[in-house]
């Protein structure tokens, strides 16, 4: 059986996630956490997707955590065959996966019945040219006009997935979002638990989050990051609050500028966040309850 503990940033699930698997082992049940946030992939990226250090995992195995260097390029087909690997071990050791993470199409490609339509390199480099001769707008209206309901959850701003999105149109003929699992049709028995917290205290959260980001050295670590080729990296370099970050160190944006748009394109994420984990068949816990591990024990079979 699988946990997996999702939910927009910010709501604790790192935090639950540790509590659940130290009252697991103390009842005799093991537990290893797997990771399902993209872009705690990435060595180097710590501060700015608040990735728990390692001495502070409590003794618990983590997997999937800094497995891929700046420069290299997240692909959730890959994610998705390297963490059911990690699972079926983690099963075949006796003990517990715990899937955590708010990367919402990384989470559904391990949980659900997922499987990803291939690639076709002379489509990909057509569409990676459009994009970066017309934008990311036009290629927006184009998934419209073939997809609405892909290109309204995608959005005109995202142009790496709307060159997916429309790779997939032109390889299948099918709209992109047909190949999206029930989210009742599980790869793995699992139970979902989701952290949540009300709108107006989670923007109030976020906002003092990124401002502590700064304050914790987020500058410096993108500054090495960028030494590591980090602007040179399809995804990394994309990164909310690294990309901000690497502005205000080539002096396009100041710091008040580099926080508050990281502030807003956080709120928008998490907003996509809650709208995308709400479809989930999931027990919702929220980010303040004082009792939420007992609320987690309670719903996972004995």
């Amino acid at each position: 059986m699988i946990i997996a503990i999702v939910g927009a940033t910010g709501t604790g699930k790192t935090g639950l996630s540790l509590d659940l698997a130290e009252a697991l082992a103390a009842r005799g049940r093991p537990a290893e956490i797997v990771n399902a946030d993209a872009m705690q992939l990435y060595r180097g990226m710590d501060i700015g997707t608040a990735k728990v250090p390692e001495a502070e995992r409590r003794g618990v195995p983590h997997h999937l955590f800094d497995v891929l260097d700046v420069t290299e390029e997240a692909s959730v087909a890959r994610y998705q065959t390297e963490a059911r690997a990690v699972i079926d071990a983690i099963e075949a050791r006796g003990a517990v996966p715990v899937l955590v993470g708010g990367s919402g199409l990384y989470v559904s490609s391990v949980l659900f019945d997922f499987e990803f339509p291939g690639t076709d390199a002379a489509v990909r480099a057509d569409l990676e040219r459009a994009l970066e001769e017309q934008g990311a707008t036009a290629l927006h209206r184009r998934l419209a006009a073939v997809d609405p309901a892909a290109a309204a959850a995608i959005g005109p701003h995202n142009g790496r997935r709307l060159v997916r999105a429309l790779e997939v149109v032109a390889i299948t003929g099918r709209p992109f979002g047909s190949g999206l699992p029930s989210e009742d049709a599980f790869w793995r028995p699992a139970v979902v638990l989701g952290r949540s917290s009300p709108r107006e205290v989670l923007v109030e959260r976020l906002d003092r989050r990124v401002e502590q980001m700064w304050r914790d050295g987020m500058l410096d670590e993108v500054r090495r990051l960028v030494d590591r080729g980090l602007e040179r990296g399809v995804t990394a370099s994309r990164a909310i609050g690294y990309a901000q970050a690497a502005a205000q160190l080539r002096g396009d944006l100041d710091e008040r500028q580099a926080i508050e748009t990281t502030q807003a394109l956080t709120r928008r994420y998490a907003r996509r966040q809650v709208s995308w984990f709400r479809r989930y068949p999931a027990t919702w816990i929220d980010a303040d309850d004082s009792d939420a591990t007992d609320a987690a024990l309670a719903r996972l079979p004995t």
